[in-house]
């Protein structure tokens, strides 16, 4: 079938897009648009819905999406502004001010790095905490009505 594979970029424009996928939508049936129509949708109403329960808190869709990547870090080192950006797909300095934001807010805490004295390790405060613990629930209760939306929407992953 399709073996697309994309490198990992932090942006990707239409210019990344190989000409070949262009070719391919041509043997696509309409059950599949369908799908892929279905499961965009599905998506969307997703973000719609965390964009206005962050906004419900008082918070900026991204500085939500920033807590939330912040919570959900691994790997060695504590979370930086450069794995906001990495994580958010933007630029670091767009990061830098994000995090600033934020610390101004008394949402993140940052210090500097004891292993590398250029980077600034962010954490969570106590207040980001309870807001995004809060937040976490009501999405996932959304996820949970729109569980057999997405799944039978992405049923066209299975035949790909």
């Amino acid at each position: 079938m399709y073996n697309l594979q994309l490198q990992k970029t932090a942006h990707i424009s239409c210019y990344d897009i190989n000409a070949s996928v262009i070719l391919m939508s041509a043997r696509l049936s309409a059950k599949q648009y369908q799908s892929i129509a279905a499961f965009r949708h599905q998506l969307r109403r997703f973000l719609a819905f965390s964009e206005a329960a962050a906004s419900a808190v008082g918070l900026p869709a991204q500085q939500h999406q920033a807590l939330l990547a912040i919570a959900g870090h691994h790997g060695g080192e504590p979370p930086s502004v450069g794995s906001i950006a990495e994580q958010l797909i933007i630029a670091p300095q767009t990061a830098a001010e994000l995090v600033k934001r934020m610390v101004d807010a008394g949402l993140l805490m940052k210090a500097t790095s004891l292993v590398d004295r250029r980077r600034q390790d962010l954490e969570l405060t106590p207040r980001a905490k309870s807001l995004l613990g809060s937040l976490t629930e009501v999405h996932l209760d959304e996820l949970r009505k729109l569980r057999s939306g997405l799944e039978s929407a992405s049923a066209f992953f299975a035949e790909v």
